[in-house]
């Protein structure tokens, strides 16, 4: 739109000073006619202008001018900066942001213009995790339809596939669209109560036309955080107790809470089988079985799995299919320093 444009206009010569018909042209993507048309918009709309001619001429709004918004103090000018456009996670989201948030920068007084330059040189968001993120978790070209029913308050319906791979219709009342560590949601009433969508599972959204009466008391922040701890709590999780050297409970501390088990019969005979005394038995608390199972084996000798019998058994187990897979490529691996578990089994308790 031609009035977004020559917003963006002012911002820049705000931000830029002097700047010549080419550079506004090249700067904004639009021809050099609309360009100079676009500045003698501005003037006639009573924007102090001066064109200057020659070589090193261009445009400058007059010194002193510009448009302003409210004061920040030092706190509120950290807060806002910290919300960084790159934390959105999107490439295009990222990008629109980005040119309001610059249009906002402009638009400040010299002084404070200056510390919020220092404040963004000094800080970095990076929206990604470690792991590589699959092409179904970044995708976000469901979300300008989902807006628009948002803003419209009308109904939406969309094709779903759930986690398990079920694919079915869906028509709900969207409330609310929540970004939680760059994936987007979006909360809905549907006919068996509030649900939450994740935006990358849905496809063939349409904003249909057909109203809804928004609920008159609904809060978005709180209903998410509401559902979350409801979430978590149901959650599966998984406890085993485990003998721990101290290299794996600086390890596993990191991902997994856990709970020493003072004076466990364990302990004496683990420590006396490997004559050290620095091993202590923990109660760990998994996310699921499988979780479990792959720490456990992850720790190799740094750990013993004590309970429960079943998942004892199963690390044992793969242990030794293991030994016997490495026994087949080697066979001096016969010869291998038996695991703590042996020992123990020697020892008793």
């Amino acid at each position: 739109m031609k009035s977004d444009r020559l917003l963006s206009a002012l911002m820049l010569l705000q931000a830029s000073g002097r700047l010549s018909t080419r550079e506004i042209a090249e700067r904004l993507e639009i021809s050099h006619r609309t360009a100079h048309r676009d500045m003698e918009a501005l003037c006639q709309a009573g924007v102090p202008l001066i064109a200057y001619r020659g070589a090193q001429g261009g445009w400058e709004l007059q010194k002193g001018w510009r448009t302003r918004v409210p004061g920040l103090d030092d706190a509120e000018l950290q807060a806002l900066l910290m919300t960084q456009p790159s934390a959105l996670g999107d490439r295009k989201l990222t990008a629109a942001a980005r040119r309001a948030f610059d249009k906002l920068m402009a638009s400040m007084p010299a002084a404070m213009r200056l510390q919020a330059d220092s404040i963004r040189a000094r800080l970095h968001i990076d929206p990604t995790g470690w792991r590589p993120a699959t092409d179904s978790a970044d995708d976000t070209s469901m979300l300008p339809l989902v807006q628009e029913a948002l803003a419209r308050d009308c109904k939406l319906t969309f094709l779903y596939t759930r986690a398990d791979g079920q694919t079915a219709p869906r028509t709900v009342d969207p409330l609310g669209i929540v970004c939680k560590q760059a994936v987007w949601y979006l909360v809905a009433q549907s006919p068996t109560g509030m649900r939450t969508y994740r935006l990358s599972r849905m496809r063939d959204v349409v904003p249909l036309a057909l109203n809804f009466t928004r609920p008159a008391n609904f809060d978005l922040a709180t209903y998410w955080t509401q559902s979350t701890t409801i979430f978590t709590d149901r959650r599966q999780q998984f406890t085993a107790t485990l003998a721990l050297s101290p290299q794996a409970v600086q390890t596993i501390t990191r991902w997994c809470p856990l709970i020493p088990i003072p004076n466990h019969p364990a302990t004496r005979s683990l420590n006396q089988s490997l004559n050290q005394k620095d091993w202590q038995v923990y109660e760990v608390q998994f996310e699921s079985h499988q979780q479990a199972v792959f720490t456990a084996l992850g720790l190799g000798s740094q750990s013993l799995t004590l309970a429960p019998e079943t998942l004892r058994k199963e690390i044992a187990d793969d242990q030794q299919s293991s030994l016997q897979l490495s026994v087949l490529l080697d066979p001096s691996q016969n010869a291998r320093v038996p695991h703590p578990s042996q020992h123990l089994a020697k020892g008793g308790t």
